[in-house]
């Protein structure tokens, strides 16, 4: 195979200067067009035929089936040129330079054996001394195809100067081309995951909001669709953040009361004194404050779902009021002397172990039984791990919409999120979630990122009270004394204690503990043996009001 130059040493001219930067600019431009590589390409070879006489451009590339380097783009060349440029590895010229990765300069292809002039026949060619040029297209130091030229030996350009400009065009479409890929694979991975998502949306639970294919999901989900159209009271337990709201709404739109209100309570959220009141409404003058009459969201759920979340922290006064409820379906106003009937369906939830709640007297065992006619439990995300994949393209989804930050997940992040325990179960993988894109660097969620934020969450040691299905007997029936508070200042990390049932009596020492953190609830909330969430709920349920 000939490599001699030409000796040519006449300085190019001005003009033809001009003629290789208006190419390279034009070229330059043309990158960004990359979503229309063969566009882009093509027209790159015909600048360089028309500008400079490099005539009959083409590019090729390895057939994905075959293997074979095949006539992709090309400039001046009839289809059936086009159809017979096919080269293995290694055959001719062009095959030689896509092996060696080195350049080709063919002087005279009239007097080169390896020149196998395929693609195009000598014939159509002008009648004297014709050269081919071919030089590799790169992608980290691996050629990935051929950029091919023909041009008169008679030009008074220099061959070192084509040389030189196609390497630099040569590098650029290579780009073109890289970018073109990196575009449909990405368009290839939103394609999919957005039939992925569809797919799960349209299965059982997905168009209510409860995504996951999973046996222990799948389980809940047939039961639900068994039970919807009945009257019968339903029981959700599971730990908080395994989605019992979901799965009660889901319950009422999938039943013939969907056309009714859904009235959603937390029992927790709502003291003790007002919690009568915002259920069974009160008359005007019933109370200090009453200056007007209220219904109540018994009331306002007639004809459709009332839903109790947090039922297992309803005083035990309002317990029987309840039961009263299920029994006779009337309520009776705070005030009033006369009984409202209400059709009404009733979905209560808990994540406290109820039964254990009866044996220590905590919870009415006739409420227990009317309210336990249909018991779902909700399973939590460490026994659904099959489903934290779709659970993760899902909110990816929302927050990348959301911030107006496009993401791209590393290897290895799917398979640490999968293996994470997750006590705080789908509200806690949402928050990580979120807080990975907004941490996010280059547009990538990386492992290094996704190990900081589990560390950050393996150190949070979430307390409550066992779910409904625990076997774990109470030791007594007696109410259990507080933990002594460690030492103002300690190291309490180890000794939160778990979840107790509020008395009046605490008020003070919270109110002092406060006190000396100097209003700080976390600092707080660590001397007195709590999360920082134990001890906004006790204030919140004891009514004290702090800055």
């Amino acid at each position: 195979m000939a490599s001699q130059h030409a000796s040519d040493s006449t300085p190019p001219d001005l003009a033809t200067r001009e003629q290789e930067i208006t190419l390279l600019l034009e070229v330059a431009k043309l990158m960004g067009r990359s979503g229309d590589p063969d566009a882009a390409i093509y027209r790159i070879l015909g600048m360089m035929s028309q500008l400079l006489g490099l005539n009959r451009g083409r590019v090729l590339l390895p057939d994905p089936n075959s293997g074979q380097l095949r006539i992709r783009h090309a400039y001046g060349l009839t289809d059936a040129e086009r159809d017979r440029g096919s080269y293995s590895l290694g055959e001719g010229v062009t095959g030689r330079v896509m092996k060696t990765g080195q350049i080709a300069l063919i002087q005279d292809i009239d007097n080169e054996p390896e020149y196998l002039a395929r693609a195009i026949d000598r014939s159509t060619l002008p009648q004297e001394t014709v050269a081919y040029i071919a030089v590799p297209i790169v992608q980290d130091e691996h050629a990935i195809g051929v950029l091919g030229v023909h041009r008169l030996r008679r030009r008074s350009r220099q061959f070192q100067d084509d040389l030189n400009l196609l390497r630099v065009v040569a590098s650029m479409i290579g780009q073109v081309l890289r970018i073109h890929q990196l575009i449909a694979e990405r368009t290839a991975e939103l394609v999919s995951e957005n039939r992925y998502l569809k797919s799960a949306l349209d299965t059982q639970g997905g168009q209510y909001g409860i995504l996951g294919e999973s046996p222990a999901l799948r389980h809940v989900l047939k039961q639900v669709h068994r039970i919807a159209d009945t009257q019968a009271t339903v029981l959700v337990t599971g730990a908080s953040g395994t989605g019992k709201e979901k799965i009660a709404r889901m319950i009422h739109r999938i039943s013939q009361r969907s056309a009714k209100p859904f009235i959603s309570i937390n029992c927790a959220a709502i003291p003790a004194d007002l919690l009568e009141s915002e259920l069974f409404g009160h008359e005007k003058g019933a109370f200090t404050g009453a200056s007007s009459a209220k219904t109540g969201k018994i009331a306002l759920a007639d004809g459709g779902t009332l839903f109790l979340d947090e039922i297992g922290d309803m005083p035990e006064a309002l317990q029987s009021k309840i039961l009263r409820v299920l029994q006779e379906r009337v309520v009776q106003p705070i005030g009033g002397s006369r009984d409202i009937p209400v059709d009404v369906r009733i979905i209560a939830a808990t994540h406290q172990n109820l039964q254990a709640a009866v044996n220590a007297g905590e919870f009415r065992l006739d409420l227990f039984y009317r309210l336990n006619v249909i018991p779902l439990h909700m399973p939590a995300l460490r026994d659904r791990a099959s489903d934290i994949r779709l659970l993760t393209r899902h909110f990816l989804d929302r927050y990348t919409h959301l911030h107006g930050w496009n993401v791209v997940v590393d290897d290895g992040v799917l398979e640490r999120l999968e293996a994470f325990d997750w006590p705080g179960n789908i509200r806690q993988l949402e928050n990580v979630l979120e807080r990975a894109v907004l941490l996010s660097t280059d547009g990538r969620i990386g492992t290094p990122l996704i190990d900081e934020i589990l560390h950050e969450e393996s150190r949070i040691s979430p307390f409550e009270r066992e779910p409904l299905g625990s076997h774990t007997e109470p030791s007594s029936a007696a109410p259990r004394e507080a933990a002594p508070a460690p030492p103002y200042g300690a190291d309490c990390t180890s000794a939160v204690r778990p979840y107790q049932r509020v008395h009046a009596s605490e008020a003070e020492r919270l109110a002092r503990a406060i006190e000396r953190a100097r209003g700080n609830k976390t600092r707080a909330a660590l001397e007195l043996g709590l999360t920082p969430r134990q001890l906004r709920y006790r204030l919140k349920k004891l009514g004290i009001e702090t800055t």
